[in-house]
């Protein structure tokens, strides 16, 4: 059983901290949290992501940079990231993680989350979307 879930994404301040929020939202009593793999540790949810997760009822307050480690990775029952090249990255630091690390776009045909920072207000609600989606069916595998 999944109680745990990781969220990984490169800074840890734009893509994992939303679905991080979102996943708390859809799975209540599942521990959920997120890191980067080249975080900007102590930094806050980038402003437009937190702009554009308000717009959705979804707050990223409070939110603090947190760079993964292989540490981390023990603590937790999966591993969701971002990028076919986090899964890279993720078992480079943590080898025995490798066989609990997906896509967060899993279900959405294997589907890579890009990374909005430094982009457009459309190119963070698009990311949004996807980053919903991809909870939302997650959600609906982890019976939330």
């Amino acid at each position: 059983m999944f109680n745990s879930v990781l969220v990984i994404c490169t800074g840890n301040i734009c893509r994992s901290p939303t679905a991080e929020r979102r996943l708390r939202q859809l799975l209540p009593d599942k521990k959920i949290d997120s890191a980067g793999v080249g975080a900007l540790v102590g930094h806050e949810a980038d402003q437009q992501a937190s702009l554009t997760a308000e717009k959705h009822g979804l707050s990223l307050e409070g939110h603090s940079g947190r760079q993964f480690s292989a540490q981390l990775a023990r603590q937790y029952d999966l591993i969701l990231v971002m990028e076919r090249s986090h899964v890279e990255q993720v078992t480079q630091q943590a080898t025995e993680a490798r066989g609990k690390t997906l896509l967060l776009g899993h279900w959405l045909n294997k589907k890579e989350i890009p990374d909005p920072y430094r982009q457009s207000e459309e190119a963070f609600e698009y990311v949004y979307q996807l980053i919903d989606q991809a909870c939302q069916s997650w959600s609906a595998k982890l019976g939330g």
